[in-house]
């Protein structure tokens, strides 16, 4: 069973302005996933020509199983509030997506500690850092049924402050405590391999750099599993993101 995560950077390259739904459409069709976790994925958003960017996936993967899960609602750097849960399919939204080809028996969406500060943060060719407002982060999970048996598979994206996420990623870990095992844990969690596994307790899958996406020195992106599974991996670059896509073949 072959399972993916990548943080699509909304559907474009780091060199692209536009977002081309088809080049996120040939890049699933390559993973060839059974189960795909996406993170940065846009819903009718200006940016992106108005997609929803997990039904081209959906369709791509020729999966009848979705769920995309706003984090914020309106539009990323622009005007925003953190999504409840009640947003309409016309809204524009920003978050999270699990697809799957195998069944779907259930859904559990875990909404993540909200950092309640501005933070400081040095972009590139600044001197002095600016203040920002974290986005607001959640977890999808899904039970999903296999020829292989059933299994759960969450994904999330968690912030990019350092001594937020960990809590943030505790939270999770604890709210996934009763879900059915074997668990697989995906996403961008924004931390290392080691952090992540002392965190959460749980065993890497996958042990490979996937930031930045031309010569990858950190691993952002991860599949982490309770208990360990017999598998196979690899980090992928695509021809969208700023991230490579970690592959996963799992022996269940």
């Amino acid at each position: 069973m072959r399972i993916a995560t990548f943080n699509i950077l909304n559907g474009r390259s780091p060199r692209d302005v536009d977002v081309d739904p088809a080049v996120l459409a040939a890049a699933v069709r390559e993973l060839d996933a059974d189960v795909l976790a996406l993170q940065e994925v846009d819903r009718n958003q200006q940016r992106s020509g108005h997609a929803d960017l997990t039904a081209v996936a959906a369709e791509a993967m020729g999966a009848e199983h979705h769920r995309f899960v706003a984090a914020l609602s309106g539009s990323p750097g622009a005007t925003w509030t953190a999504a409840t849960g009640s947003e309409q399919p016309e809204d524009a939204a920003y978050g999270i997506a699990l697809v799957s080809r195998c069944e779907v028996t259930g859904w559990e969406v875990v909404r993540l500690p909200v950092l309640p500060t501005r933070v400081p943060v040095r972009f590139g060719g600044q001197w002095r850092p600016t203040m920002v407002r974290d986005e607001p982060r959640v977890a999808v999970a899904a039970s999903i049924r296999t020829p292989g048996g059933e299994l759960t598979v969450a994904t999330t994206h968690l912030s990019f402050v350092r001594w937020w996420n960990g809590r943030q990623l505790a939270h999770l870990t604890r709210a996934l405590g009763g879900a059915r095992r074997p668990l697989l844990l995906t996403g961008d969690l924004n931390m290392d391999l080691d952090r992540a596994t002392r965190i959460t307790g749980l065993h890497p899958l996958a042990a490979h750099p996937t930031f930045p996406v031309d010569e990858p020195s950190e691993q952002l992106d991860h599949v982490l599993a309770d208990p360990a599974l017999p598998a196979r991996s690899e980090a992928r670059a695509m021809a969208l993101s700023d991230h490579r896509a970690l592959v996963v073949d799992v022996e269940m």
